[in-house]
């Protein structure tokens, strides 16, 4: 497995925070969370396992590209919740005041090639992408992982022409262990999610992306207590554990 400790990789920011803790005893109702697409099982089990702490709260999920997200939320999607896979989108955000906490990075992941399970193609980097036999899907450019595998691309000095640009990273994932395709850039943690369905190929620290997850209440949330808990939830010591399982790393 790839450290994260390493500068220099791009996609790391410094603006990590304590938010302050929630009133335990208070939490209830439901919580809606929108979620980066990458967070899809991590957060899954994170939200059982809260709500087996706090009864009388349940959490509703959207998992979707980060980019997507954001828009939902500016058109007046329901949301206490918002977690970015980038600070860029969290950014967006922040900057249309759409915001009630000042986001806090959760945790840490990098990109890593997918591919069919067994890897028939012998696909062994970056470069090997360039070949134009191959069907190789990415994120579209506005999405989070699409911006991280372009940054890949101009760091290892490659042209790659993808066959499709898909909505988010589970699509990627799926045309990939459907056999759709040969190859796609996705997160170290998709790869770890997929199973026995595909294979990863390890993306050299030095040419890799560092992406960091921000985490923040939303302005226009019915359950803002509820929201705070569950942050402090994902932030804890047993948020980190279910986390860390999944390949993320803490920031």
């Amino acid at each position: 497995m790839l450290g994260l400790s390493v500068a220099g990789c791009g996609g790391d920011d410094p603006r990590a925070a304590t938010i302050p803790a929630s009133d335990a005893s208070a939490v209830s109702g439901e919580i809606t969370v929108f979620a980066a697409a990458s967070l899809t099982a991590a957060f899954t089990e994170i939200g059982d396992a809260f709500v087996t702490e706090h009864p009388d709260a349940t959490v509703t999920f959207n998992f979707a590209g980060s980019s997507a997200l954001v828009t939902q939320i500016g058109e007046g999607a329901p949301a206490d919740v918002f977690a970015s896979a980038d600070w860029s989108n969290m950014d967006r955000l922040t900057d249309a005041g759409l915001h009630a906490s000042e986001p806090v990075a959760f945790a840490n992941n990098v990109a890593e090639i997918i591919v069919e399970a067994g890897n028939p193609q012998g696909i062994t980097g970056v470069a090997d992408l360039e070949n134009e036999d191959l069907i190789v899907v990415l994120c579209a450019p506005e999405v989070p992982c699409g911006r991280y595998a372009a940054q890949i691309f101009e760091n290892a000095d490659v042209a790659v022409t993808p066959k499709s640009f898909e909505e988010n990273v589970r699509a990627v994932v799926t045309k990939v262990s459907l056999g759709e395709a040969d190859a796609g850039i996705v997160y170290r943690t998709d790869v770890t999610a997929a199973g026995d369905d595909a294979d990863g190929v390890e993306i050299p620290l030095d040419v890799n992306v560092v992406a960091q997850y921000p985490i923040a209440i939303t302005a226009e949330g019915s359950n803002p207590s509820g929201a705070q808990a569950f942050i402090d939830f994902v932030v804890s010591e047993q948020g980190h554990k279910i986390l860390d399982a999944y390949g993320f790393v803490a920031p």
